[in-house]
């Protein structure tokens, strides 16, 4: 799991996208301009909730969440997204 320096606030969470599928199943390489963006990921931050909203997802939880959810930032040579916690679809 990363170490990164940001502390999201309120009810937002870092999430680490997991990586893009090289493969299909049946073992055809799917090229860089066919990847779809990845909809699952490990969170990595996540705030202190809203005053009567406690958060229910940890650092460490594998979640998943909507194609275009949150804002992408890039952050010493890492890609991660910053969402908010109703996002988050299911944590698996």
């Amino acid at each position: 799991m990363s170490k990164v320096n940001i502390k999201p606030l309120a009810d937002r969470v870092l999430v680490e996208p997991a990586a893009a599928e090289e493969t299909t199943k049946s073992g055809i390489i799917i090229p860089d301009t066919a990847k779809e963006k990845p909809q699952r990921g490990q969170v990595v931050a996540v705030g202190n909730g809203k005053k009567d909203e406690p958060l229910t997802v940890k650092v460490g939880d594998t979640v998943l969440y909507g194609k275009y959810a949150g804002t992408e930032l890039t952050v010493e040579g890492s890609d991660y997204l910053i969402m908010r916690e109703s996002d988050i679809f299911a944590i698996i």
